[in-house]
């Protein structure tokens, strides 16, 4: 979204709701994405059925970098609901704790044979052997990360988040919720039936994972029986996303040449955490909600016009430009053990406000408190180089030391892991009003959110684009929505 926010589609962040009833046109300015994207909604939890995928072929001057595919296939990963998503999310935000577990995973809009209700339309993925066929798979649930495997088959990583990646062969992936990933998938096993599975690391519920099935085209006979379901590694611990995640890397040649930010303009610390506020109404099931925040700050949404409009018209009142480069205090952010009245937030509308062209440094830093667990954080307008990760608490001496500024993989979406830490680089060249959240769609509602304002440059490229003459107007939400402390 080059030097255009105006169709970014954040409620009360770049937009106004579209009002029931009225039209808005989005406007989607590409730039060098090549690959897979995610569009969603951005309005309440409605992105919990109105998603999909976006493909970015290469220009038809060029090619992929690696031999071409014999067919393309999108494997979108899902949750559902029994219940009205709208009602979870106000029962949600009501009783302050966390949401109604979903009732099934999905892959391409079917639970799979695991569940009762789409035996009849699991998802089939037909091939033919030899073949190689490249995968675009999105991560559209709501709050889990999925780790998806075939049985029996190894897959070659390719890309991520409309950029490729040096080739990764690996048994498994683990996708985070708002992440795209392409891969490679050879039919080079016995003509058969095999399972694709997604399961998650939780442990609220026994879940049930969401099945396809690969099934390879030809003479034979197929088992009578159920497919095998592949095995999983154990996925225990905080590491389990990262182990994966740190084995990403940039393609970095001749053809996609990467500019790491290594003059750094702006050091950023920002600090996650899952917070408790006393709950005042009789609808809360304990005393205390749960709410989130970055930096401290767990931050409201404008309730009459939005952030861009705002600082685009110079309006008053809307926001504050005062969001902290820095927590308001250091302490031990993975061991300590805190008293209740040490998580409380305070709450605010407040933005941080970028020069044009500074080259940004920002730290991730989880913490243990509320409970921790990972985040996957998605920047809204950039692409960001993830160049360290790792666990404990953030050591500015020791572990810039090795940080990977060769190759290290670009992304929007990228997991801040489980009491450890994530930094990412980025060159602040895209003017405008950018979100910044987790990706599991509790911590956002609670308040995990900040907003960047990338300043206008001096050259006429530089600057932000006029709006669309049908931007929806800004009428006050409905008073059910409006999250009440």
């Amino acid at each position: 979204m080059q030097r255009y926010p105006w169709t970014d589609g954040v409620n009360y962040v770049t937009q106004c709701p579209i009002s029931p009833g009225k039209r808005f046109r989005q406007q989607i300015v590409l730039s060098n994405e090549e690959g897979t994207l995610f569009w969603h909604a951005h309005s309440d939890w409605s992105r919990a059925t109105v998603y999909g995928a976006i493909v970015i072929l290469p220009p038809k001057t060029h090619t992929y970098p690696f031999p071409k595919p014999h067919a393309q296939v999108p494997i979108l990963l899902g949750e559902w609901w029994n219940d009205g998503v709208e009602q979870v999310y106000k029962n949600f935000l009501a009783e302050g704790r966390n949401p109604k577990v979903s009732d099934a995973f999905l892959m391409n809009g079917q639970p799979g044979d695991l569940y009762p209700c789409s035996k009849q339309d699991t998802f089939k993925l037909s091939v033919e052997a030899g073949k190689t066929y490249l995968i675009r798979m999105v991560n559209a649930m709501m709050n889990y990360i999925m780790y998806f495997k075939i049985h029996n088959h190894n897959i070659t990583v390719v890309g991520m988040d409309g950029t490729y990646t040096k080739p990764l062969n690996t048994d498994h992936v683990a996708i985070a919720p708002g992440q795209t990933m392409d891969f490679l998938l050879e039919a080079n096993q016995p003509p058969n039936r095999y399972y694709m599975a997604g399961v998650v690391n939780a442990t609220e519920a026994d879940y049930v994972p969401t099945t396809g099935i690969l099934d390879y085209l030809g003479n034979y006979t197929p088992p009578s029986s159920s497919p095998v379901l592949p095995s999983f590694p154990d996925l225990s611990g905080n590491w389990a996303s990262t182990h994966f995640s740190k084995r990403l890397r940039s393609l970095a040649n001749d053809n996609y040449r990467i500019q790491v930010p290594k003059n750094i303009t702006r050091n950023l610390f920002f600090v996650l955490s899952i917070n408790l506020w006393p709950c005042l109404t009789n609808s809360c099931v304990q005393s205390e909600r749960l709410l989130a925040s970055v930096n401290n700050v767990s931050m409201l949404l404008p309730q009459t016009g939005n952030i861009l409009e705002a600082y685009y018209k110079g309006i008053r009142g809307v926001f504050t430009p005062d969001f902290p480069a820095q927590p308001p205090r250091v302490f031990d952010f993975t061991q300590g053990d805190f008293p209740q009245s040490e998580s409380h937030p305070r709450f605010g509308t407040a933005v941080y406000v970028l020069e044009y062209n500074s080259e940004v440094e920002i730290v991730l830093q989880g913490t243990n408190l509320g409970e921790g667990i990972d985040h996957p954080m998605h920047l809204h307008g950039y692409t960001v180089y993830v160049v360290g990760t790792g666990f404990g608490n953030f050591d500015p001496t020791r572990d810039p030391e090795n940080y990977n500024l060769v190759d290290p993989p670009l992304m929007d979406t990228f997991a801040v892991p489980r009491n450890g830490w994530a930094v990412i680089r980025f060159k602040a060249n895209n003017p405008g009003v950018w979100y910044m959240h987790c990706h599991f769609e509790r911590h956002l509602s609670w308040g995990m959110k900040m907003v960047f304002i990338v300043k206008d440059g001096e050259g006429p490229n530089e600057k932000m684009l006029p709006p669309p003459p049908d931007m929806p107007p800004c009428d006050a939400p409905p008073q059910a929505l409006v999250f009440r402390i």
